[in-house]
């Protein structure tokens, strides 16, 4: 009997738009429109990484745009259902080694100044806070607190990768999942 559900790390394609959708809607308000992830699965410059389950469910998703030498992350979500038990620390996770496979530098991204829990995700990654944007957030006016995380092509960053990789996996196989490379 398997008493661990498997979980694939997995750049996405057209077959998960209306999941991707789904999640969008449930966890981030409506962000973007069915055409923008159609356009981010296109593009050569963007990554839709997807954590999916041996039922080919999307759980979560996160995206990231290469410019330069930055990989910046435009969006973060995991199904409601799914949450607190280490998913986004596995697309986070996945979003970074994606970087690092293209050389890229350093890593930004804008977070909700009110959303805690995505603030010590992201620092437990090695982010830190360098800026803010003033009232980014349209529907309530909040700002942006800007974090960033450099060194991605460095050697120590290439360790830190692994050993945030079994944690991530010990993590996951204690709430029932199996992280499969």
């Amino acid at each position: 009997m398997n008493l661990t559900n498997q979980l694939y790390l997995s750049e996405i394609d057209h077959k998960f738009l209306s999941q991707l959708k789904t999640i969008d809607q449930a966890c981030l308000g409506n962000l973007w429109s069915l055409e923008a992830y159609q356009r981010e699965i296109d593009s050569p410059s963007s990554c839709i990484l997807g954590l999916v389950n041996e039922k080919h469910q999307l759980l979560g998703f996160g995206c990231l745009w290469a410019i330069l030498e930055e990989a910046h992350i435009t969006v973060l979500a995991v199904r409601t259902d799914y949450q607190r038990q280490g998913l986004g620390k596995a697309i986070v996770w996945g979003l970074l080694q994606k970087a690092r496979d293209r050389q890229l530098e350093w890593a930004t991204l804008e977070v909700r100044e009110s959303n805690y829990s995505a603030i010590a995700l992201y620092k437990n990654f090695g982010f830190e806070e360098i800026g803010r944007r003033s009232k980014y957030y349209e529907t309530t006016g909040e700002d942006a607190l800007i974090l960033w995380r450099k060194g991605l092509h460095t050697k120590e960053f290439e360790l830190a990768l692994g050993n945030w990789h079994q944690l991530i996996a010990e993590g996951l196989l204690a709430k029932g999942w199996c992280l499969v490379n």
